[in-house]
Parts: C-alpha cells; structure tokens; sequence
C-alpha cells in the first residue's frame, strides 16, 4: 500500500510540474512561477495540491469534461459581438441644464394652453 501511495505522489507531482511549466506567467495565482516549482519539487504533495487548488487559474466556465476517444464535431462558436457603447453626451453642465430648463418651460406652456382650452370649451 505505501508503494501505491507513493507512485500517486510522484504521478501528481509530475503532473503538476509539467501544468506549471505550460502555463503562462499571467494564468500563475499568488506566488511566481518559480516558487511554485520549488514547492512543488520540495513537498510533492502539498505542492501538488495548492497548485491545483489555489496556484492555478481556470476558466470562467469551469474545467471542461470531455468523452474520451471521442472528438466533438460542433464548430467552434463565436462570441456574440458586443453591444455598440452608448452615444457620449458632450455637452456642458450648464447647456444640459439650459436644456432641462426649456424643457420644463414647454411643459409648462402645454399644461396652460390645455387649461385655457379647457376652460373656453366650458364657457361657450
């Protein structure tokens, strides 16, 4: 049973150490790339299991799973374009403000026009 035990250990040390070799130094989480070698090589496997537990960075979807021996044959899809940025008001404080103004003065006059209607449709 040791012997089992320590060929898993050395399996996943090697496993480890070739996943931290591959990896760019931006996919690398918390130490360098080189510390984490030394770590690995010096406690196979606590090195091994931080590695893969905090040391390395997975994708957002996950880690994929996939059938072996068998190859999907859907073709690659591409994200969906992103929306277009919404249009940038480069007007100033004091224009937006101006604007605002007439706005509320339109509002006001439409109210008053309504008002008078009203009330000359009542009177005739």
């Amino acid at each position: 049973m040791p012997f089992l035990f320590t060929l898993l250990t050395i399996a996943l040390m090697v496993f480890a150490l070739v996943d931290i070799i591959r990896r760019d130094d931006a996919q690398v989480r918390y130490l360098p790339k080189f510390v984490w070698l030394i770590l690995v090589i010096l406690l196979p496997l606590i090195g091994s299991i931080l590695w893969f537990a905090i040391g390395r960075e997975y994708p957002q979807q996950g880690i994929r799973l996939g059938r072996p021996g068998r190859r999907e044959t859907t073709p690659a899809t591409q994200a969906p374009p992103a929306p277009p940025a919404p249009p940038q008001d480069r007007r100033t404080t004091e224009e937006q403000l101006a604007d605002l103004d007439r706005e509320i003065e339109e509002w006001r006059l439409k109210e008053e026009i309504a008002k008078r209607k009203k009330a000359s449709g009542e009177e005739a």
